[in-house]
């Protein structure tokens, strides 16, 4: 989990900031992205990809990810701008918040199959919340801080079930939708198909 970050502190690079985002293929609410510097050198065991940790793990790394990290950060963009830009782009503009919500300014980025418009050395590395410790931490950061609004989220449309499904596209949700009609809080552009099924919605 350290070999982009080793051969970066090789060519002399110190501050290196993972980036990742989470919540891109949901049919609900904001894309969130993190960006977290680490020290040089430290291994913190466990981590991974956040998708592969349960919801408990996920939990205790973002407490120890916090801890140990030289800085932490996170950005957010929502349903109604992803409707406006795309969610490419969303996610893109999640991450560049992101990063330059930073606290210290990094050296160098590794960035999870993106790059972000900012004047910055970066890397995209393709899986790379799998290959690099620094996207992991930052996969689990920005996962753990989507969970979180989920259950706020899930308190004020509580019929929709977000708190379970995170906003994604479940059956359940599905079907919430077709009998509810979408929240301010959906994105319009991901439910074209699903509105297909029936033509009187609430908008």
């Amino acid at each position: 989990m350290l070999t982009y970050e080793k051969s970066l502190w090789d060519r002399g690079y110190r501050l290196i900031a993972g980036v990742d985002e989470v919540g891109r293929g949901c049919l609900f609410g904001d894309v969130v992205a993190a960006a977290v510097i680490l020290p040089q050198g430290l291994l913190i065991e466990d981590i991974n990809d956040s998708k592969k940790l349960s919801a408990k793990k996920r939990e205790e790394l973002y407490e120890v990810i916090c801890k140990e990290a030289v800085a932490v950060s996170t950005g957010q963009v929502s349903s109604e701008m992803i409707d406006q830009i795309n969610i490419k782009q969303a996610a893109r503009l999640a991450m560049k918040q992101a990063v330059e919500g930073l606290s210290i300014m990094p050296d160098y980025l590794l960035i999870d199959a993106e790059r972000i418009d900012v004047n910055m050395e970066q890397m995209a590395v393709i899986h790379g919340d799998a290959l690099s410790q620094s996207i992991a931490a930052a996969s689990i950061i920005a996962k753990v801080t989507r969970d979180r609004m989920c259950l706020h989220w899930d308190r004020e449309y509580p019929e929709y079930g977000i708190a379970i499904h995170k906003g994604y596209a479940t059956k359940q949700h599905r079907e919430s939708i077709l009998q509810y009609g979408p929240s301010r809080l959906h994105r319009r552009s991901f439910l074209s198909k699903l509105l297909n099924q029936q033509q009187q919605f609430p908008f």
